[in-house]
C-alpha cells in the first residue's frame, strides 16, 4: 500500500519552514500572554486613575475578567469561520487585537476600556483557535509537541514577562501613573502588528485544502513547497459535521475539562503566591513575577518542550506535572505561616510548583488536546469548544474565587487546588489516549478514509 500525502508531511524533518511556522504563530500567542497579564500589572493604577480604590470590586473584576469572556466568544466565532479556511481568517486575529489594544490608550472612562477589551478578548479566541491548529496541521509527528509546546507556552509566558518588563522601566522613568496604564496595555499592539503580513502570507494547511475543502490540487502544491516532493492528496471527508462531533464528543469534551481544571489552578495560584511571599523578600507582586518567570517557569518550558513532551509523551508530562503541582501545593499550605519569617524557602517551594505545572501547561494550557484529539474535518471547531472550557476556568477563577479563597482561608483554599491538581492527573490518564509521535489521522481514526496516493 502507498503511502498519502500527509504521511510525507509527517515524516518530514523540522525544517526553515516549521521554525517559520512555530514563529509567525508564536508571536500572537505572546500578544495573548502580554494582553491578557498586562491588565493585572496595572490594575490598581486603572482604578485609581478613574477614581476607585476597591481592588475587589464589581468593576475591577469586569475589567480583569472582559477579555476572558471576550476570548471565549472569538473562539466560538472562529471556531466555525475555521471551517471556512484556517488561512482565510489568519491575521484578522492579530490585527483585531492590535486595533484594540492601541484603543485602550484612548478610554475616556472604565466602562469603555471594559469594553475594548473585551474586543481584544475576541482576538485573543480567535487566535487561541486558529494559531494552534495551523501549527498542528504544518507539523511533522515527531516535533508536533516541541512546537506547539515552544509556540503556545514559552512565548504566552514571554508576553507575560515583558508586559511586567516595561511597566518597570516606565515607573523607574518616572512616567505618571495615568501614562503608565496606557502605554503598557497599548504596547500589546507590536507584536501582533509584527506577524500579520507574516500570517497573510503563511500557506493554507495541505490537510484542510484536501480535507475540508478538496482542492487537492492546491493541497498537493502546499506538499510539494514543504517536502520538494510530489504525492496525490487524500480525498475530501465528505462526512457530516454533527456526525463527527457526535463521534469525537468524548475526547474534545475531556481536552476542554482538563483545560477548565488547569485554568483554575494556574490563575487561582496568582491570588496567594506573590502576596505571601513577595512582600516578606522585599519584592513588588511586578518584581516576584518577573522572578517566577524567569528563573523557574521559562527553564521548564524550554526542558518540557525540548527533552520530555514528544520523548515520554503528553500524557507522562501533564500527569506528572499535576501530582508534583498537588504535592507542592500542600508543602506550601503546610508552611505558609513561616513563610514571613524565612520567605527564601517560600520561594522555592512556589518556584518548584511553577516548574511542575508547566507540565500541565504545555499540554492542556497550550491548546495541545483539542487539535490533536479532533479530525481535520471538525477540528476548528473542537478546538473552540476546548478553549471556552479553558476561559470558563480562568474566568471562575477571576469573578468566584476571591470571594472564596477569602471565606475559607488560605489553607483550605490551597487544599482545594491541590485537589483539583489531583483530579487533574487522575482525568488525564483515564480520559485521553497518548498522542506524541502519531499522526493526526491515526489519532482520530481518519488513515483509512484517506484515499492511497501514488507518487508523482
Amino acid at each position: 500500500m502507498q503511502r498519502s500525502s500527509l504521511a510525507i508531511l509527517d515524516d518530514q524533518s523540522f525544517s526553515t519552514f516549521h521554525w517559520r511556522t512555530v514563529f509567525t504563530t508564536g508571536m500572537g500567542v505572546l500578544a495573548d500572554g502580554y494582553d491578557l497579564s498586562s491588565i493585572g500589572i496595572v490594575l490598581p493604577t486603572v482604578l485609581a486613575s478613574f477614581g476607585l480604590t476597591k481592588i475587589d470590586s464589581l468593576e475591577s473584576g469586569l475589567l480583569a475578567g472582559s477579555a476572558l469572556v471576550g476570548a471565549a466568544l472569538g473562539a466560538l466565532i472562529f471556531g466555525f469561520l475555521g471551517q471556512r479556511g484556517r488561512k482565510t481568517f489568519y491575521g484578522l486575529d492579530v490585527a483585531l487585537m492590535a486595533i484594540a489594544a492601541v484603543a485602550q490608550a484612548f478610554a475616556p472612562n472604565l466602562a469603555w476600556l471594559i469594553a475594548i477589551r473585551f474586543i481584544l478578548g475576541i482576538g485573543v479566541g480567535a487566535d487561541y483557535v486558529l494559531s494552534p491548529t495551523i501549527m498542528a496541521e504544518h507539523a511533522n509527528r515527531r516535533d508536533r509537541g516541541r512546537a506547539l509546546g515552544v509556540g503556545f507556552c514559552l512565548t504566552w509566558w514571554l508576553g507575560a514577562a515583558l508586559a511586567g518588563l516595561l511597566a518597570l522601566v516606565l515607573h523607574a522613568l518616572g512616567v505618571a501613573p495615568d501614562m503608565v496604564w496606557r502605554i503598557v496595555l497599548s504596547a500589546g499592539a507590536l507584536p501582533a502588528l509584527s506577524v500579520l503580513w507574516l500570517r497573510r502570507r503563511m500557506p493554507e494547511t495541505a490537510r484542510y485544502l484536501a480535507r475540508v475543502a478538496g482542492d487537492q490540487d492546491a493541497a498537493e502544491t502546499v506538499i510539494r513547497g514543504i517536502t520538494g516532493t510530489g504525492h496525490a492528496a487524500p480525498e475530501a471527508d465528505r462526512r457530516e459535521v454533527m456526525a463527527v462531533l457526535r463521534r469525537h464528543a468524548g475526547q474534545i469534551f475531556a481536552a476542554a475539562l482538563l483545560w477548565f481544571i488547569f485554568d483554575i489552578v494556574i490563575y487561582s495560584t496568582v491570588l496567594f503566591g506573590p502576596s505571601l511571599i513577595a512582600h516578606g523578600l522585599g519584592l513588588s507582586p511586578t518584581m516576584f513575577s518577573l522572578l517566577m518567570t524567569f528563573a523557574f517557569i521559562m527553564p521548564a518550558v524550554l526542558i518540557g518542550a525540548f527533552a520530555l513532551l514528544d520523548r515520554f509523551g503528553r500524557k507522562a508530562v501533564q500527569i506528572g506535572g499535576y501530582a508534583g503541582a498537588a504535592l507542592l501545593l500542600v508543602i506550601f499550605a503546610l508552611i505558609h505561616k513561616d513563610i514571613g519569617q524565612n520567605p527564601v524557602l517560600g520561594l522555592v517551594v512556589y518556584g518548584l510548583f511553577n516548574v511542575m505545572i508547566m507540565g500541565p501547561s504545555m499540554v492542556s494550557g497550550a491548546a495541545m488536546l483539542g487539535v490533536e484529539l479532533s479530525p481535520t474535518r471538525i477540528r476548528t471547531m473542537a478546538q473552540s469548544f476546548t478553549v471556552v472550557g479553558g476561559r470558563l476556568g480562568a474566568s471562575l477563577s477571576a469573578f468566584v474565587f476571591p470571594p472564596v479563597f477569602a471565606k475559607l482561608g488560605e489553607v483550605a483554599a490551597i487544599g482545594v487546588l491541590a485537589g483539583l491538581s489531583v483530579l487533574g492527573a487522575i482525568l488525564t490518564y483515564a480520559l485521553i489516549p497518548e498522542t506524541a509521535g502519531r499522526s493526526l489521522e491515526d489519532l482520530n481514526d481518519e488513515a483509512e478514509a484517506l484515499a492511497p496516493a501514488a507518487a508523482q
